[in-house]
């Protein structure tokens, strides 16, 4: 599966572009672990490799990640992430209410 569309590259923001919208800023795509329930929220790109957004794994946290690195992970040799290809843009607000409501935040 290809993590990073042209779509999603010319929608998503470059870095430190919507740091001044808090909780606004849109997620514009989602990836998930197929193995575990830790999830990426996108909300800007560098252009090459480096991602910003919400991210909840062991925590639920603002963070920086790595598009390689996400392409990288594999499980048993198959890819192990996935974009939630049925996501629609939400903001970063919207989301942690929902992660909260789930009792994942």
């Amino acid at each position: 599966m290809n993590l990073l569309t042209k779509q999603i590259r010319n929608k998503l923001p470059k870095l430190y572009e919507t740091e001044n919208k808090g909780w606004e800023a849109i997620a514009q795509v989602k990836y998930f672990s197929l193995q575990s329930d830790f999830r990426w929220y996108v909300t800007e790109f560098d252009g090459d490799d480096t991602m910003f957004g919400l991210v909840q794994g062991f925590d639920t946290e603002l963070g920086y990640f790595s598009l390689k690195e996400l392409q990288d992970i594999k499980f048993m040799g198959i890819p192990g992430i996935e974009r939630d290809l049925s996501w629609k843009p939400k903001t970063l607000k919207e989301i942690k209410e929902e992660l909260t409501n789930k009792g994942y935040a």
